[in-house]
């Protein structure tokens, strides 16, 4: 079998590779990130947001690959708990407005070092987050202070796959992408 590269990875500097590979936890917002950042409601007041499935499956992948994965988002839902449990993630935090203070919390249990944090968001709460971690992502719909402070934009937008982007780049810096693609490539 052929080895297998991600089409972006010829494009990724080798000083983001080298921050990515020492990834030990992702914490990610969810308006804007994991989803579009549009909340709708129904006529009779029913919360709805669409989650893009390929976003999904990557985070099952790098949990696979030793990664741990948390959401830290400021607003509380249950479709965002349902999502999250759905996807076995296990370190959710609704209701947080400062991010910052929650993943300080959260690595302080888990023991776990700044420089092996990813942190992904896209307006102002999320940007002291991002400027702690040892690698700060955002997505090309966020907003400008938080993209010029980030390591990393990705090419999708928030919703669109961009989840699934960071995965993938976690997995290729971490010398795992083609391991945890070849199931599906079996005959």
């Amino acid at each position: 079998m052929t080895s297998l590269h991600s089409p972006l990875e010829a494009s990724w500097p080798v000083t983001l590779l080298a921050k990515a590979a020492r990834i030990r936890l992702v914490a990610l917002d969810v308006d804007g990130i994991m989803s579009d950042g549009k909340i709708y409601f129904s006529a009779k007041g029913d919360e709805l947001k669409g989650f893009n499935i390929l976003d999904g499956l990557g985070l099952k992948q790098i949990m696979a690959a030793g990664i741990e994965v948390a959401v830290i988002t400021g607003r509380s839902s249950p479709l965002t708990e349902k999502r999250m449990r759905d996807l076995g993630i296990p370190h959710l935090m609704q209701g947080r407005e400062d991010k910052k203070i929650a993943l300080q919390e959260l690595v302080s249990t888990l023991d776990i070092r700044p420089e092996a944090i990813a942190y992904m968001g896209d307006d102002l709460p999320d940007l002291p987050a991002i400027r702690y971690a040892g690698l700060g992502v955002t997505v090309p719909n966020g907003y400008w202070l938080v993209r010029k402070h980030a390591d990393y934009c990705t090419r999708v937008s928030g919703g669109e796959g961009a989840v699934r982007e960071l995965c993938d780049l976690l997995l290729t810096a971490g010398g795992k992408l083609g391991t945890t693609l070849a199931p599906y490539l079996e005959p």
